[in-house]
């Protein structure tokens, strides 16, 4: 194999340098860290948190709007002579009695149209955008609601038990149907607080 030439010999060749961006990519150092986007806390807890939200939101409405029905049937037929309840009038049952009493009226009010105010009033709390509102006083305000409700009816049930001794079906499902909203909101009032203070997300 022939020699180069002399003047070749122990001689480095220039070579060109590698272009910049082949320099950058094998160019040891210090690397910029990369950005993690955080993780979203949504365990088990709070997946069941949101579904326990879910079902109490649905069970408030509906038992709210169906209050609003019994209600509305039994102002109505308080107001109109016309319209006259379908209900026994004999024994302990008797709806007329209940309805026609003194302790129907509370401060010249009738209790039947404070229970449609207080149907109507609920039903608008159990909307899907008021329920989940992010202000802690609307909590707030439906647990009052619900403890006032309540309430309201340990009253209605003695007057029907102790001073009119009858006792009215439609009355009795109002009071149910305002028994199951107060034992709706009252159990589920940790969860519905702590969704009320949770801050808001952007």
């Amino acid at each position: 194999m022939p020699k180069p030439p002399t003047a070749a010999r122990g001689r480095r060749v220039a070579v060109a340098p590698p272009p910049l961006e082949v320099r950058r990519r094998f160019t040891f150092g210090p690397r910029e860290p990369r950005r993690r986007v955080p993780a979203v806390d949504y365990d088990e807890t709070s997946s069941s948190m949101l579904a326990n939200f879910g079902v109490r939101n649905v069970v408030v409405l509906v038992a709210s709007v169906a209050g609003i029905g019994v209600a509305m049937y039994l102002t109505l037929a308080h107001f109109t002579a016309g319209i006259q309840l379908t209900c026994p009038d004999t024994g302990a049952i008797n709806c007329e009695a209940v309805t026609r009493s003194p302790e129907s009226y509370v401060f010249g009010i009738p209790v039947s149209l404070l229970g449609l105010i207080y149907f109507v009033v609920m039903t608008g709390m159990a909307l899907p955008m008021v329920w989940r509102s992010k202000l802690r006083v609307v909590a707030q305000a439906r647990l009052a609601m619900a403890v006032a409700g309540i309430g309201f009816v340990c009253y209605l049930v003695y007057a029907e038990l102790f001073e009119i001794d009858k006792i009215c079906l439609y009355c009795t499902g109002v009071h149910v149907l305002t028994l199951i909203i107060f034992a709706t909101i009252t159990t589920g009032w940790r969860q519905m607080s702590t969704y009320a203070t949770e801050p808001i997300r952007r």
